[in-house]
């Protein structure tokens, strides 16, 4: 399969690269030549901007193309317009962010999404990014209808992730000692591995499946307290847990997702399911889950290639986690 790629360096689009090369597909990258560039001397690399510079996308033909790194409507439309002809398939990477309320769980794909009330706004913050993807999809659906796969991922974790809101745990529970934890170890947390969702996008691509799919993971109910003792199991860290009740952490200014990833406390309502979204059409449609271990190890190996000196883009300081430990402690 020819197959081209919007992005291709820094994360998901970096995996699926590495995968499509691995099934012995014939890969062309997109992209601006900025990121890892180094990557993959082995593909066609073509250069350019999203906005504004899509020539070198013309005079060629691919089977598929897998746009990894979409968040203006208008942008995605002229991609999406260029090679309507180009391509037999176009694959979206989307987010579960496009519904308009987390409140009930077990949402599926029927879900409303949000509307934003300004439609022409293209700054892409927490405000609009939901609404601004909602409308990528519809976007590239109005141009090549019934050859879109709108894919609604959950968290992406794994090597080379450079949010580091899963990575944090892993590095954070081998540093031991006392490690605040969010509400309580029943509190159930979804993610996908982004091997596990390149490999899926991948198989939807050679079968030209089209359609809209939450993917998200695992395919079974995950606790953020298995999850992070098998943190400590695979470390061998003596980090002790400190489970904090979500009351005290918001009173304290501790910060859902961002300090604390993968927790969002039932105060937020319309947010408080979005852990725990229905993703039966995408398993029923092959998508498949590697076991947890295999993704912690892979974070934490990829994690200690990096410099010491490292500062985690996600997750609490130590300073502010001491700060909220000794105050826990002295309710005690």
């Amino acid at each position: 399969m020819k197959l081209l790629i919007l992005g291709g360096t820094q994360f998901l689009g970096r995996h699926v690269v590495q995968i499509a090369l691995e099934r012995g597909h014939q890969v062309t990258t997109f992209n601006r030549g900025k990121t890892n560039d180094a990557l993959f001397q082995q593909v066609e690399k073509l250069y350019g901007d999203r906005n504004g510079n899509l020539t070198a996308l013309k005079g060629q033909t691919w089977d598929a193309v897998i746009d990894t790194c979409g968040y203006v409507p208008r942008i995605v439309r002229d991609s999406v317009e260029l090679l309507k002809d180009s391509v037999g398939h176009y694959t979206f990477i989307s987010t579960i962010s496009v519904y308009a309320d987390f409140s009930k769980p077990n949402m599926d794909e029927t879900a409303d999404v949000s509307v934003l009330e300004d439609q022409t706004v293209e700054e892409v913050n927490g405000e609009t990014y939901g609404g601004l993807k909602a409308l990528c999809e519809q976007a590239a659906e109005s141009v090549m209808p019934g050859r879109v796969l709108n894919v609604r991922a959950g968290l992406i974790v794994g090597p080379n992730d450079p949010t580091d809101r899963f990575t944090y745990w892993v590095h954070r529970i081998a540093a031991g000692g006392d490690v605040l934890a969010p509400d309580n170890p029943e509190y159930l947390v979804q993610f996908i591995d982004v091997r596990d969702l390149a490999a899926w996008c991948i198989n939807m691509a050679e079968r030209q499946q089209g359609g809209t799919f939450n993917a998200t993971g695992p395919d079974y109910r995950l606790s953020i307290g298995t999850m992070l003792s098998a943190c400590q199991d695979l470390t061998q860290s003596n980090a002790h847990l400190v489970w904090m009740n979500s009351d005290f952490l918001l009173e304290n200014e501790a910060q859902p997702w961002s300090e604390l990833p993968l927790w969002i406390p039932s105060q937020m309502a319309t947010h408080a399911a979005m852990n725990q979204i229905n993703i039966s059409k995408a398993i029923g449609a092959g998508l498949t889950f590697r076991p947890l271990n295999e993704t912690l190890s892979a974070t934490w190996e990829w994690d200690r290639t990096r410099l010491g000196d490292y500062v985690l883009r996600a997750g609490l300081t130590r300073e502010k986690e001491t700060t909220l430990l000794n105050k826990w402690s002295a309710l005690s």
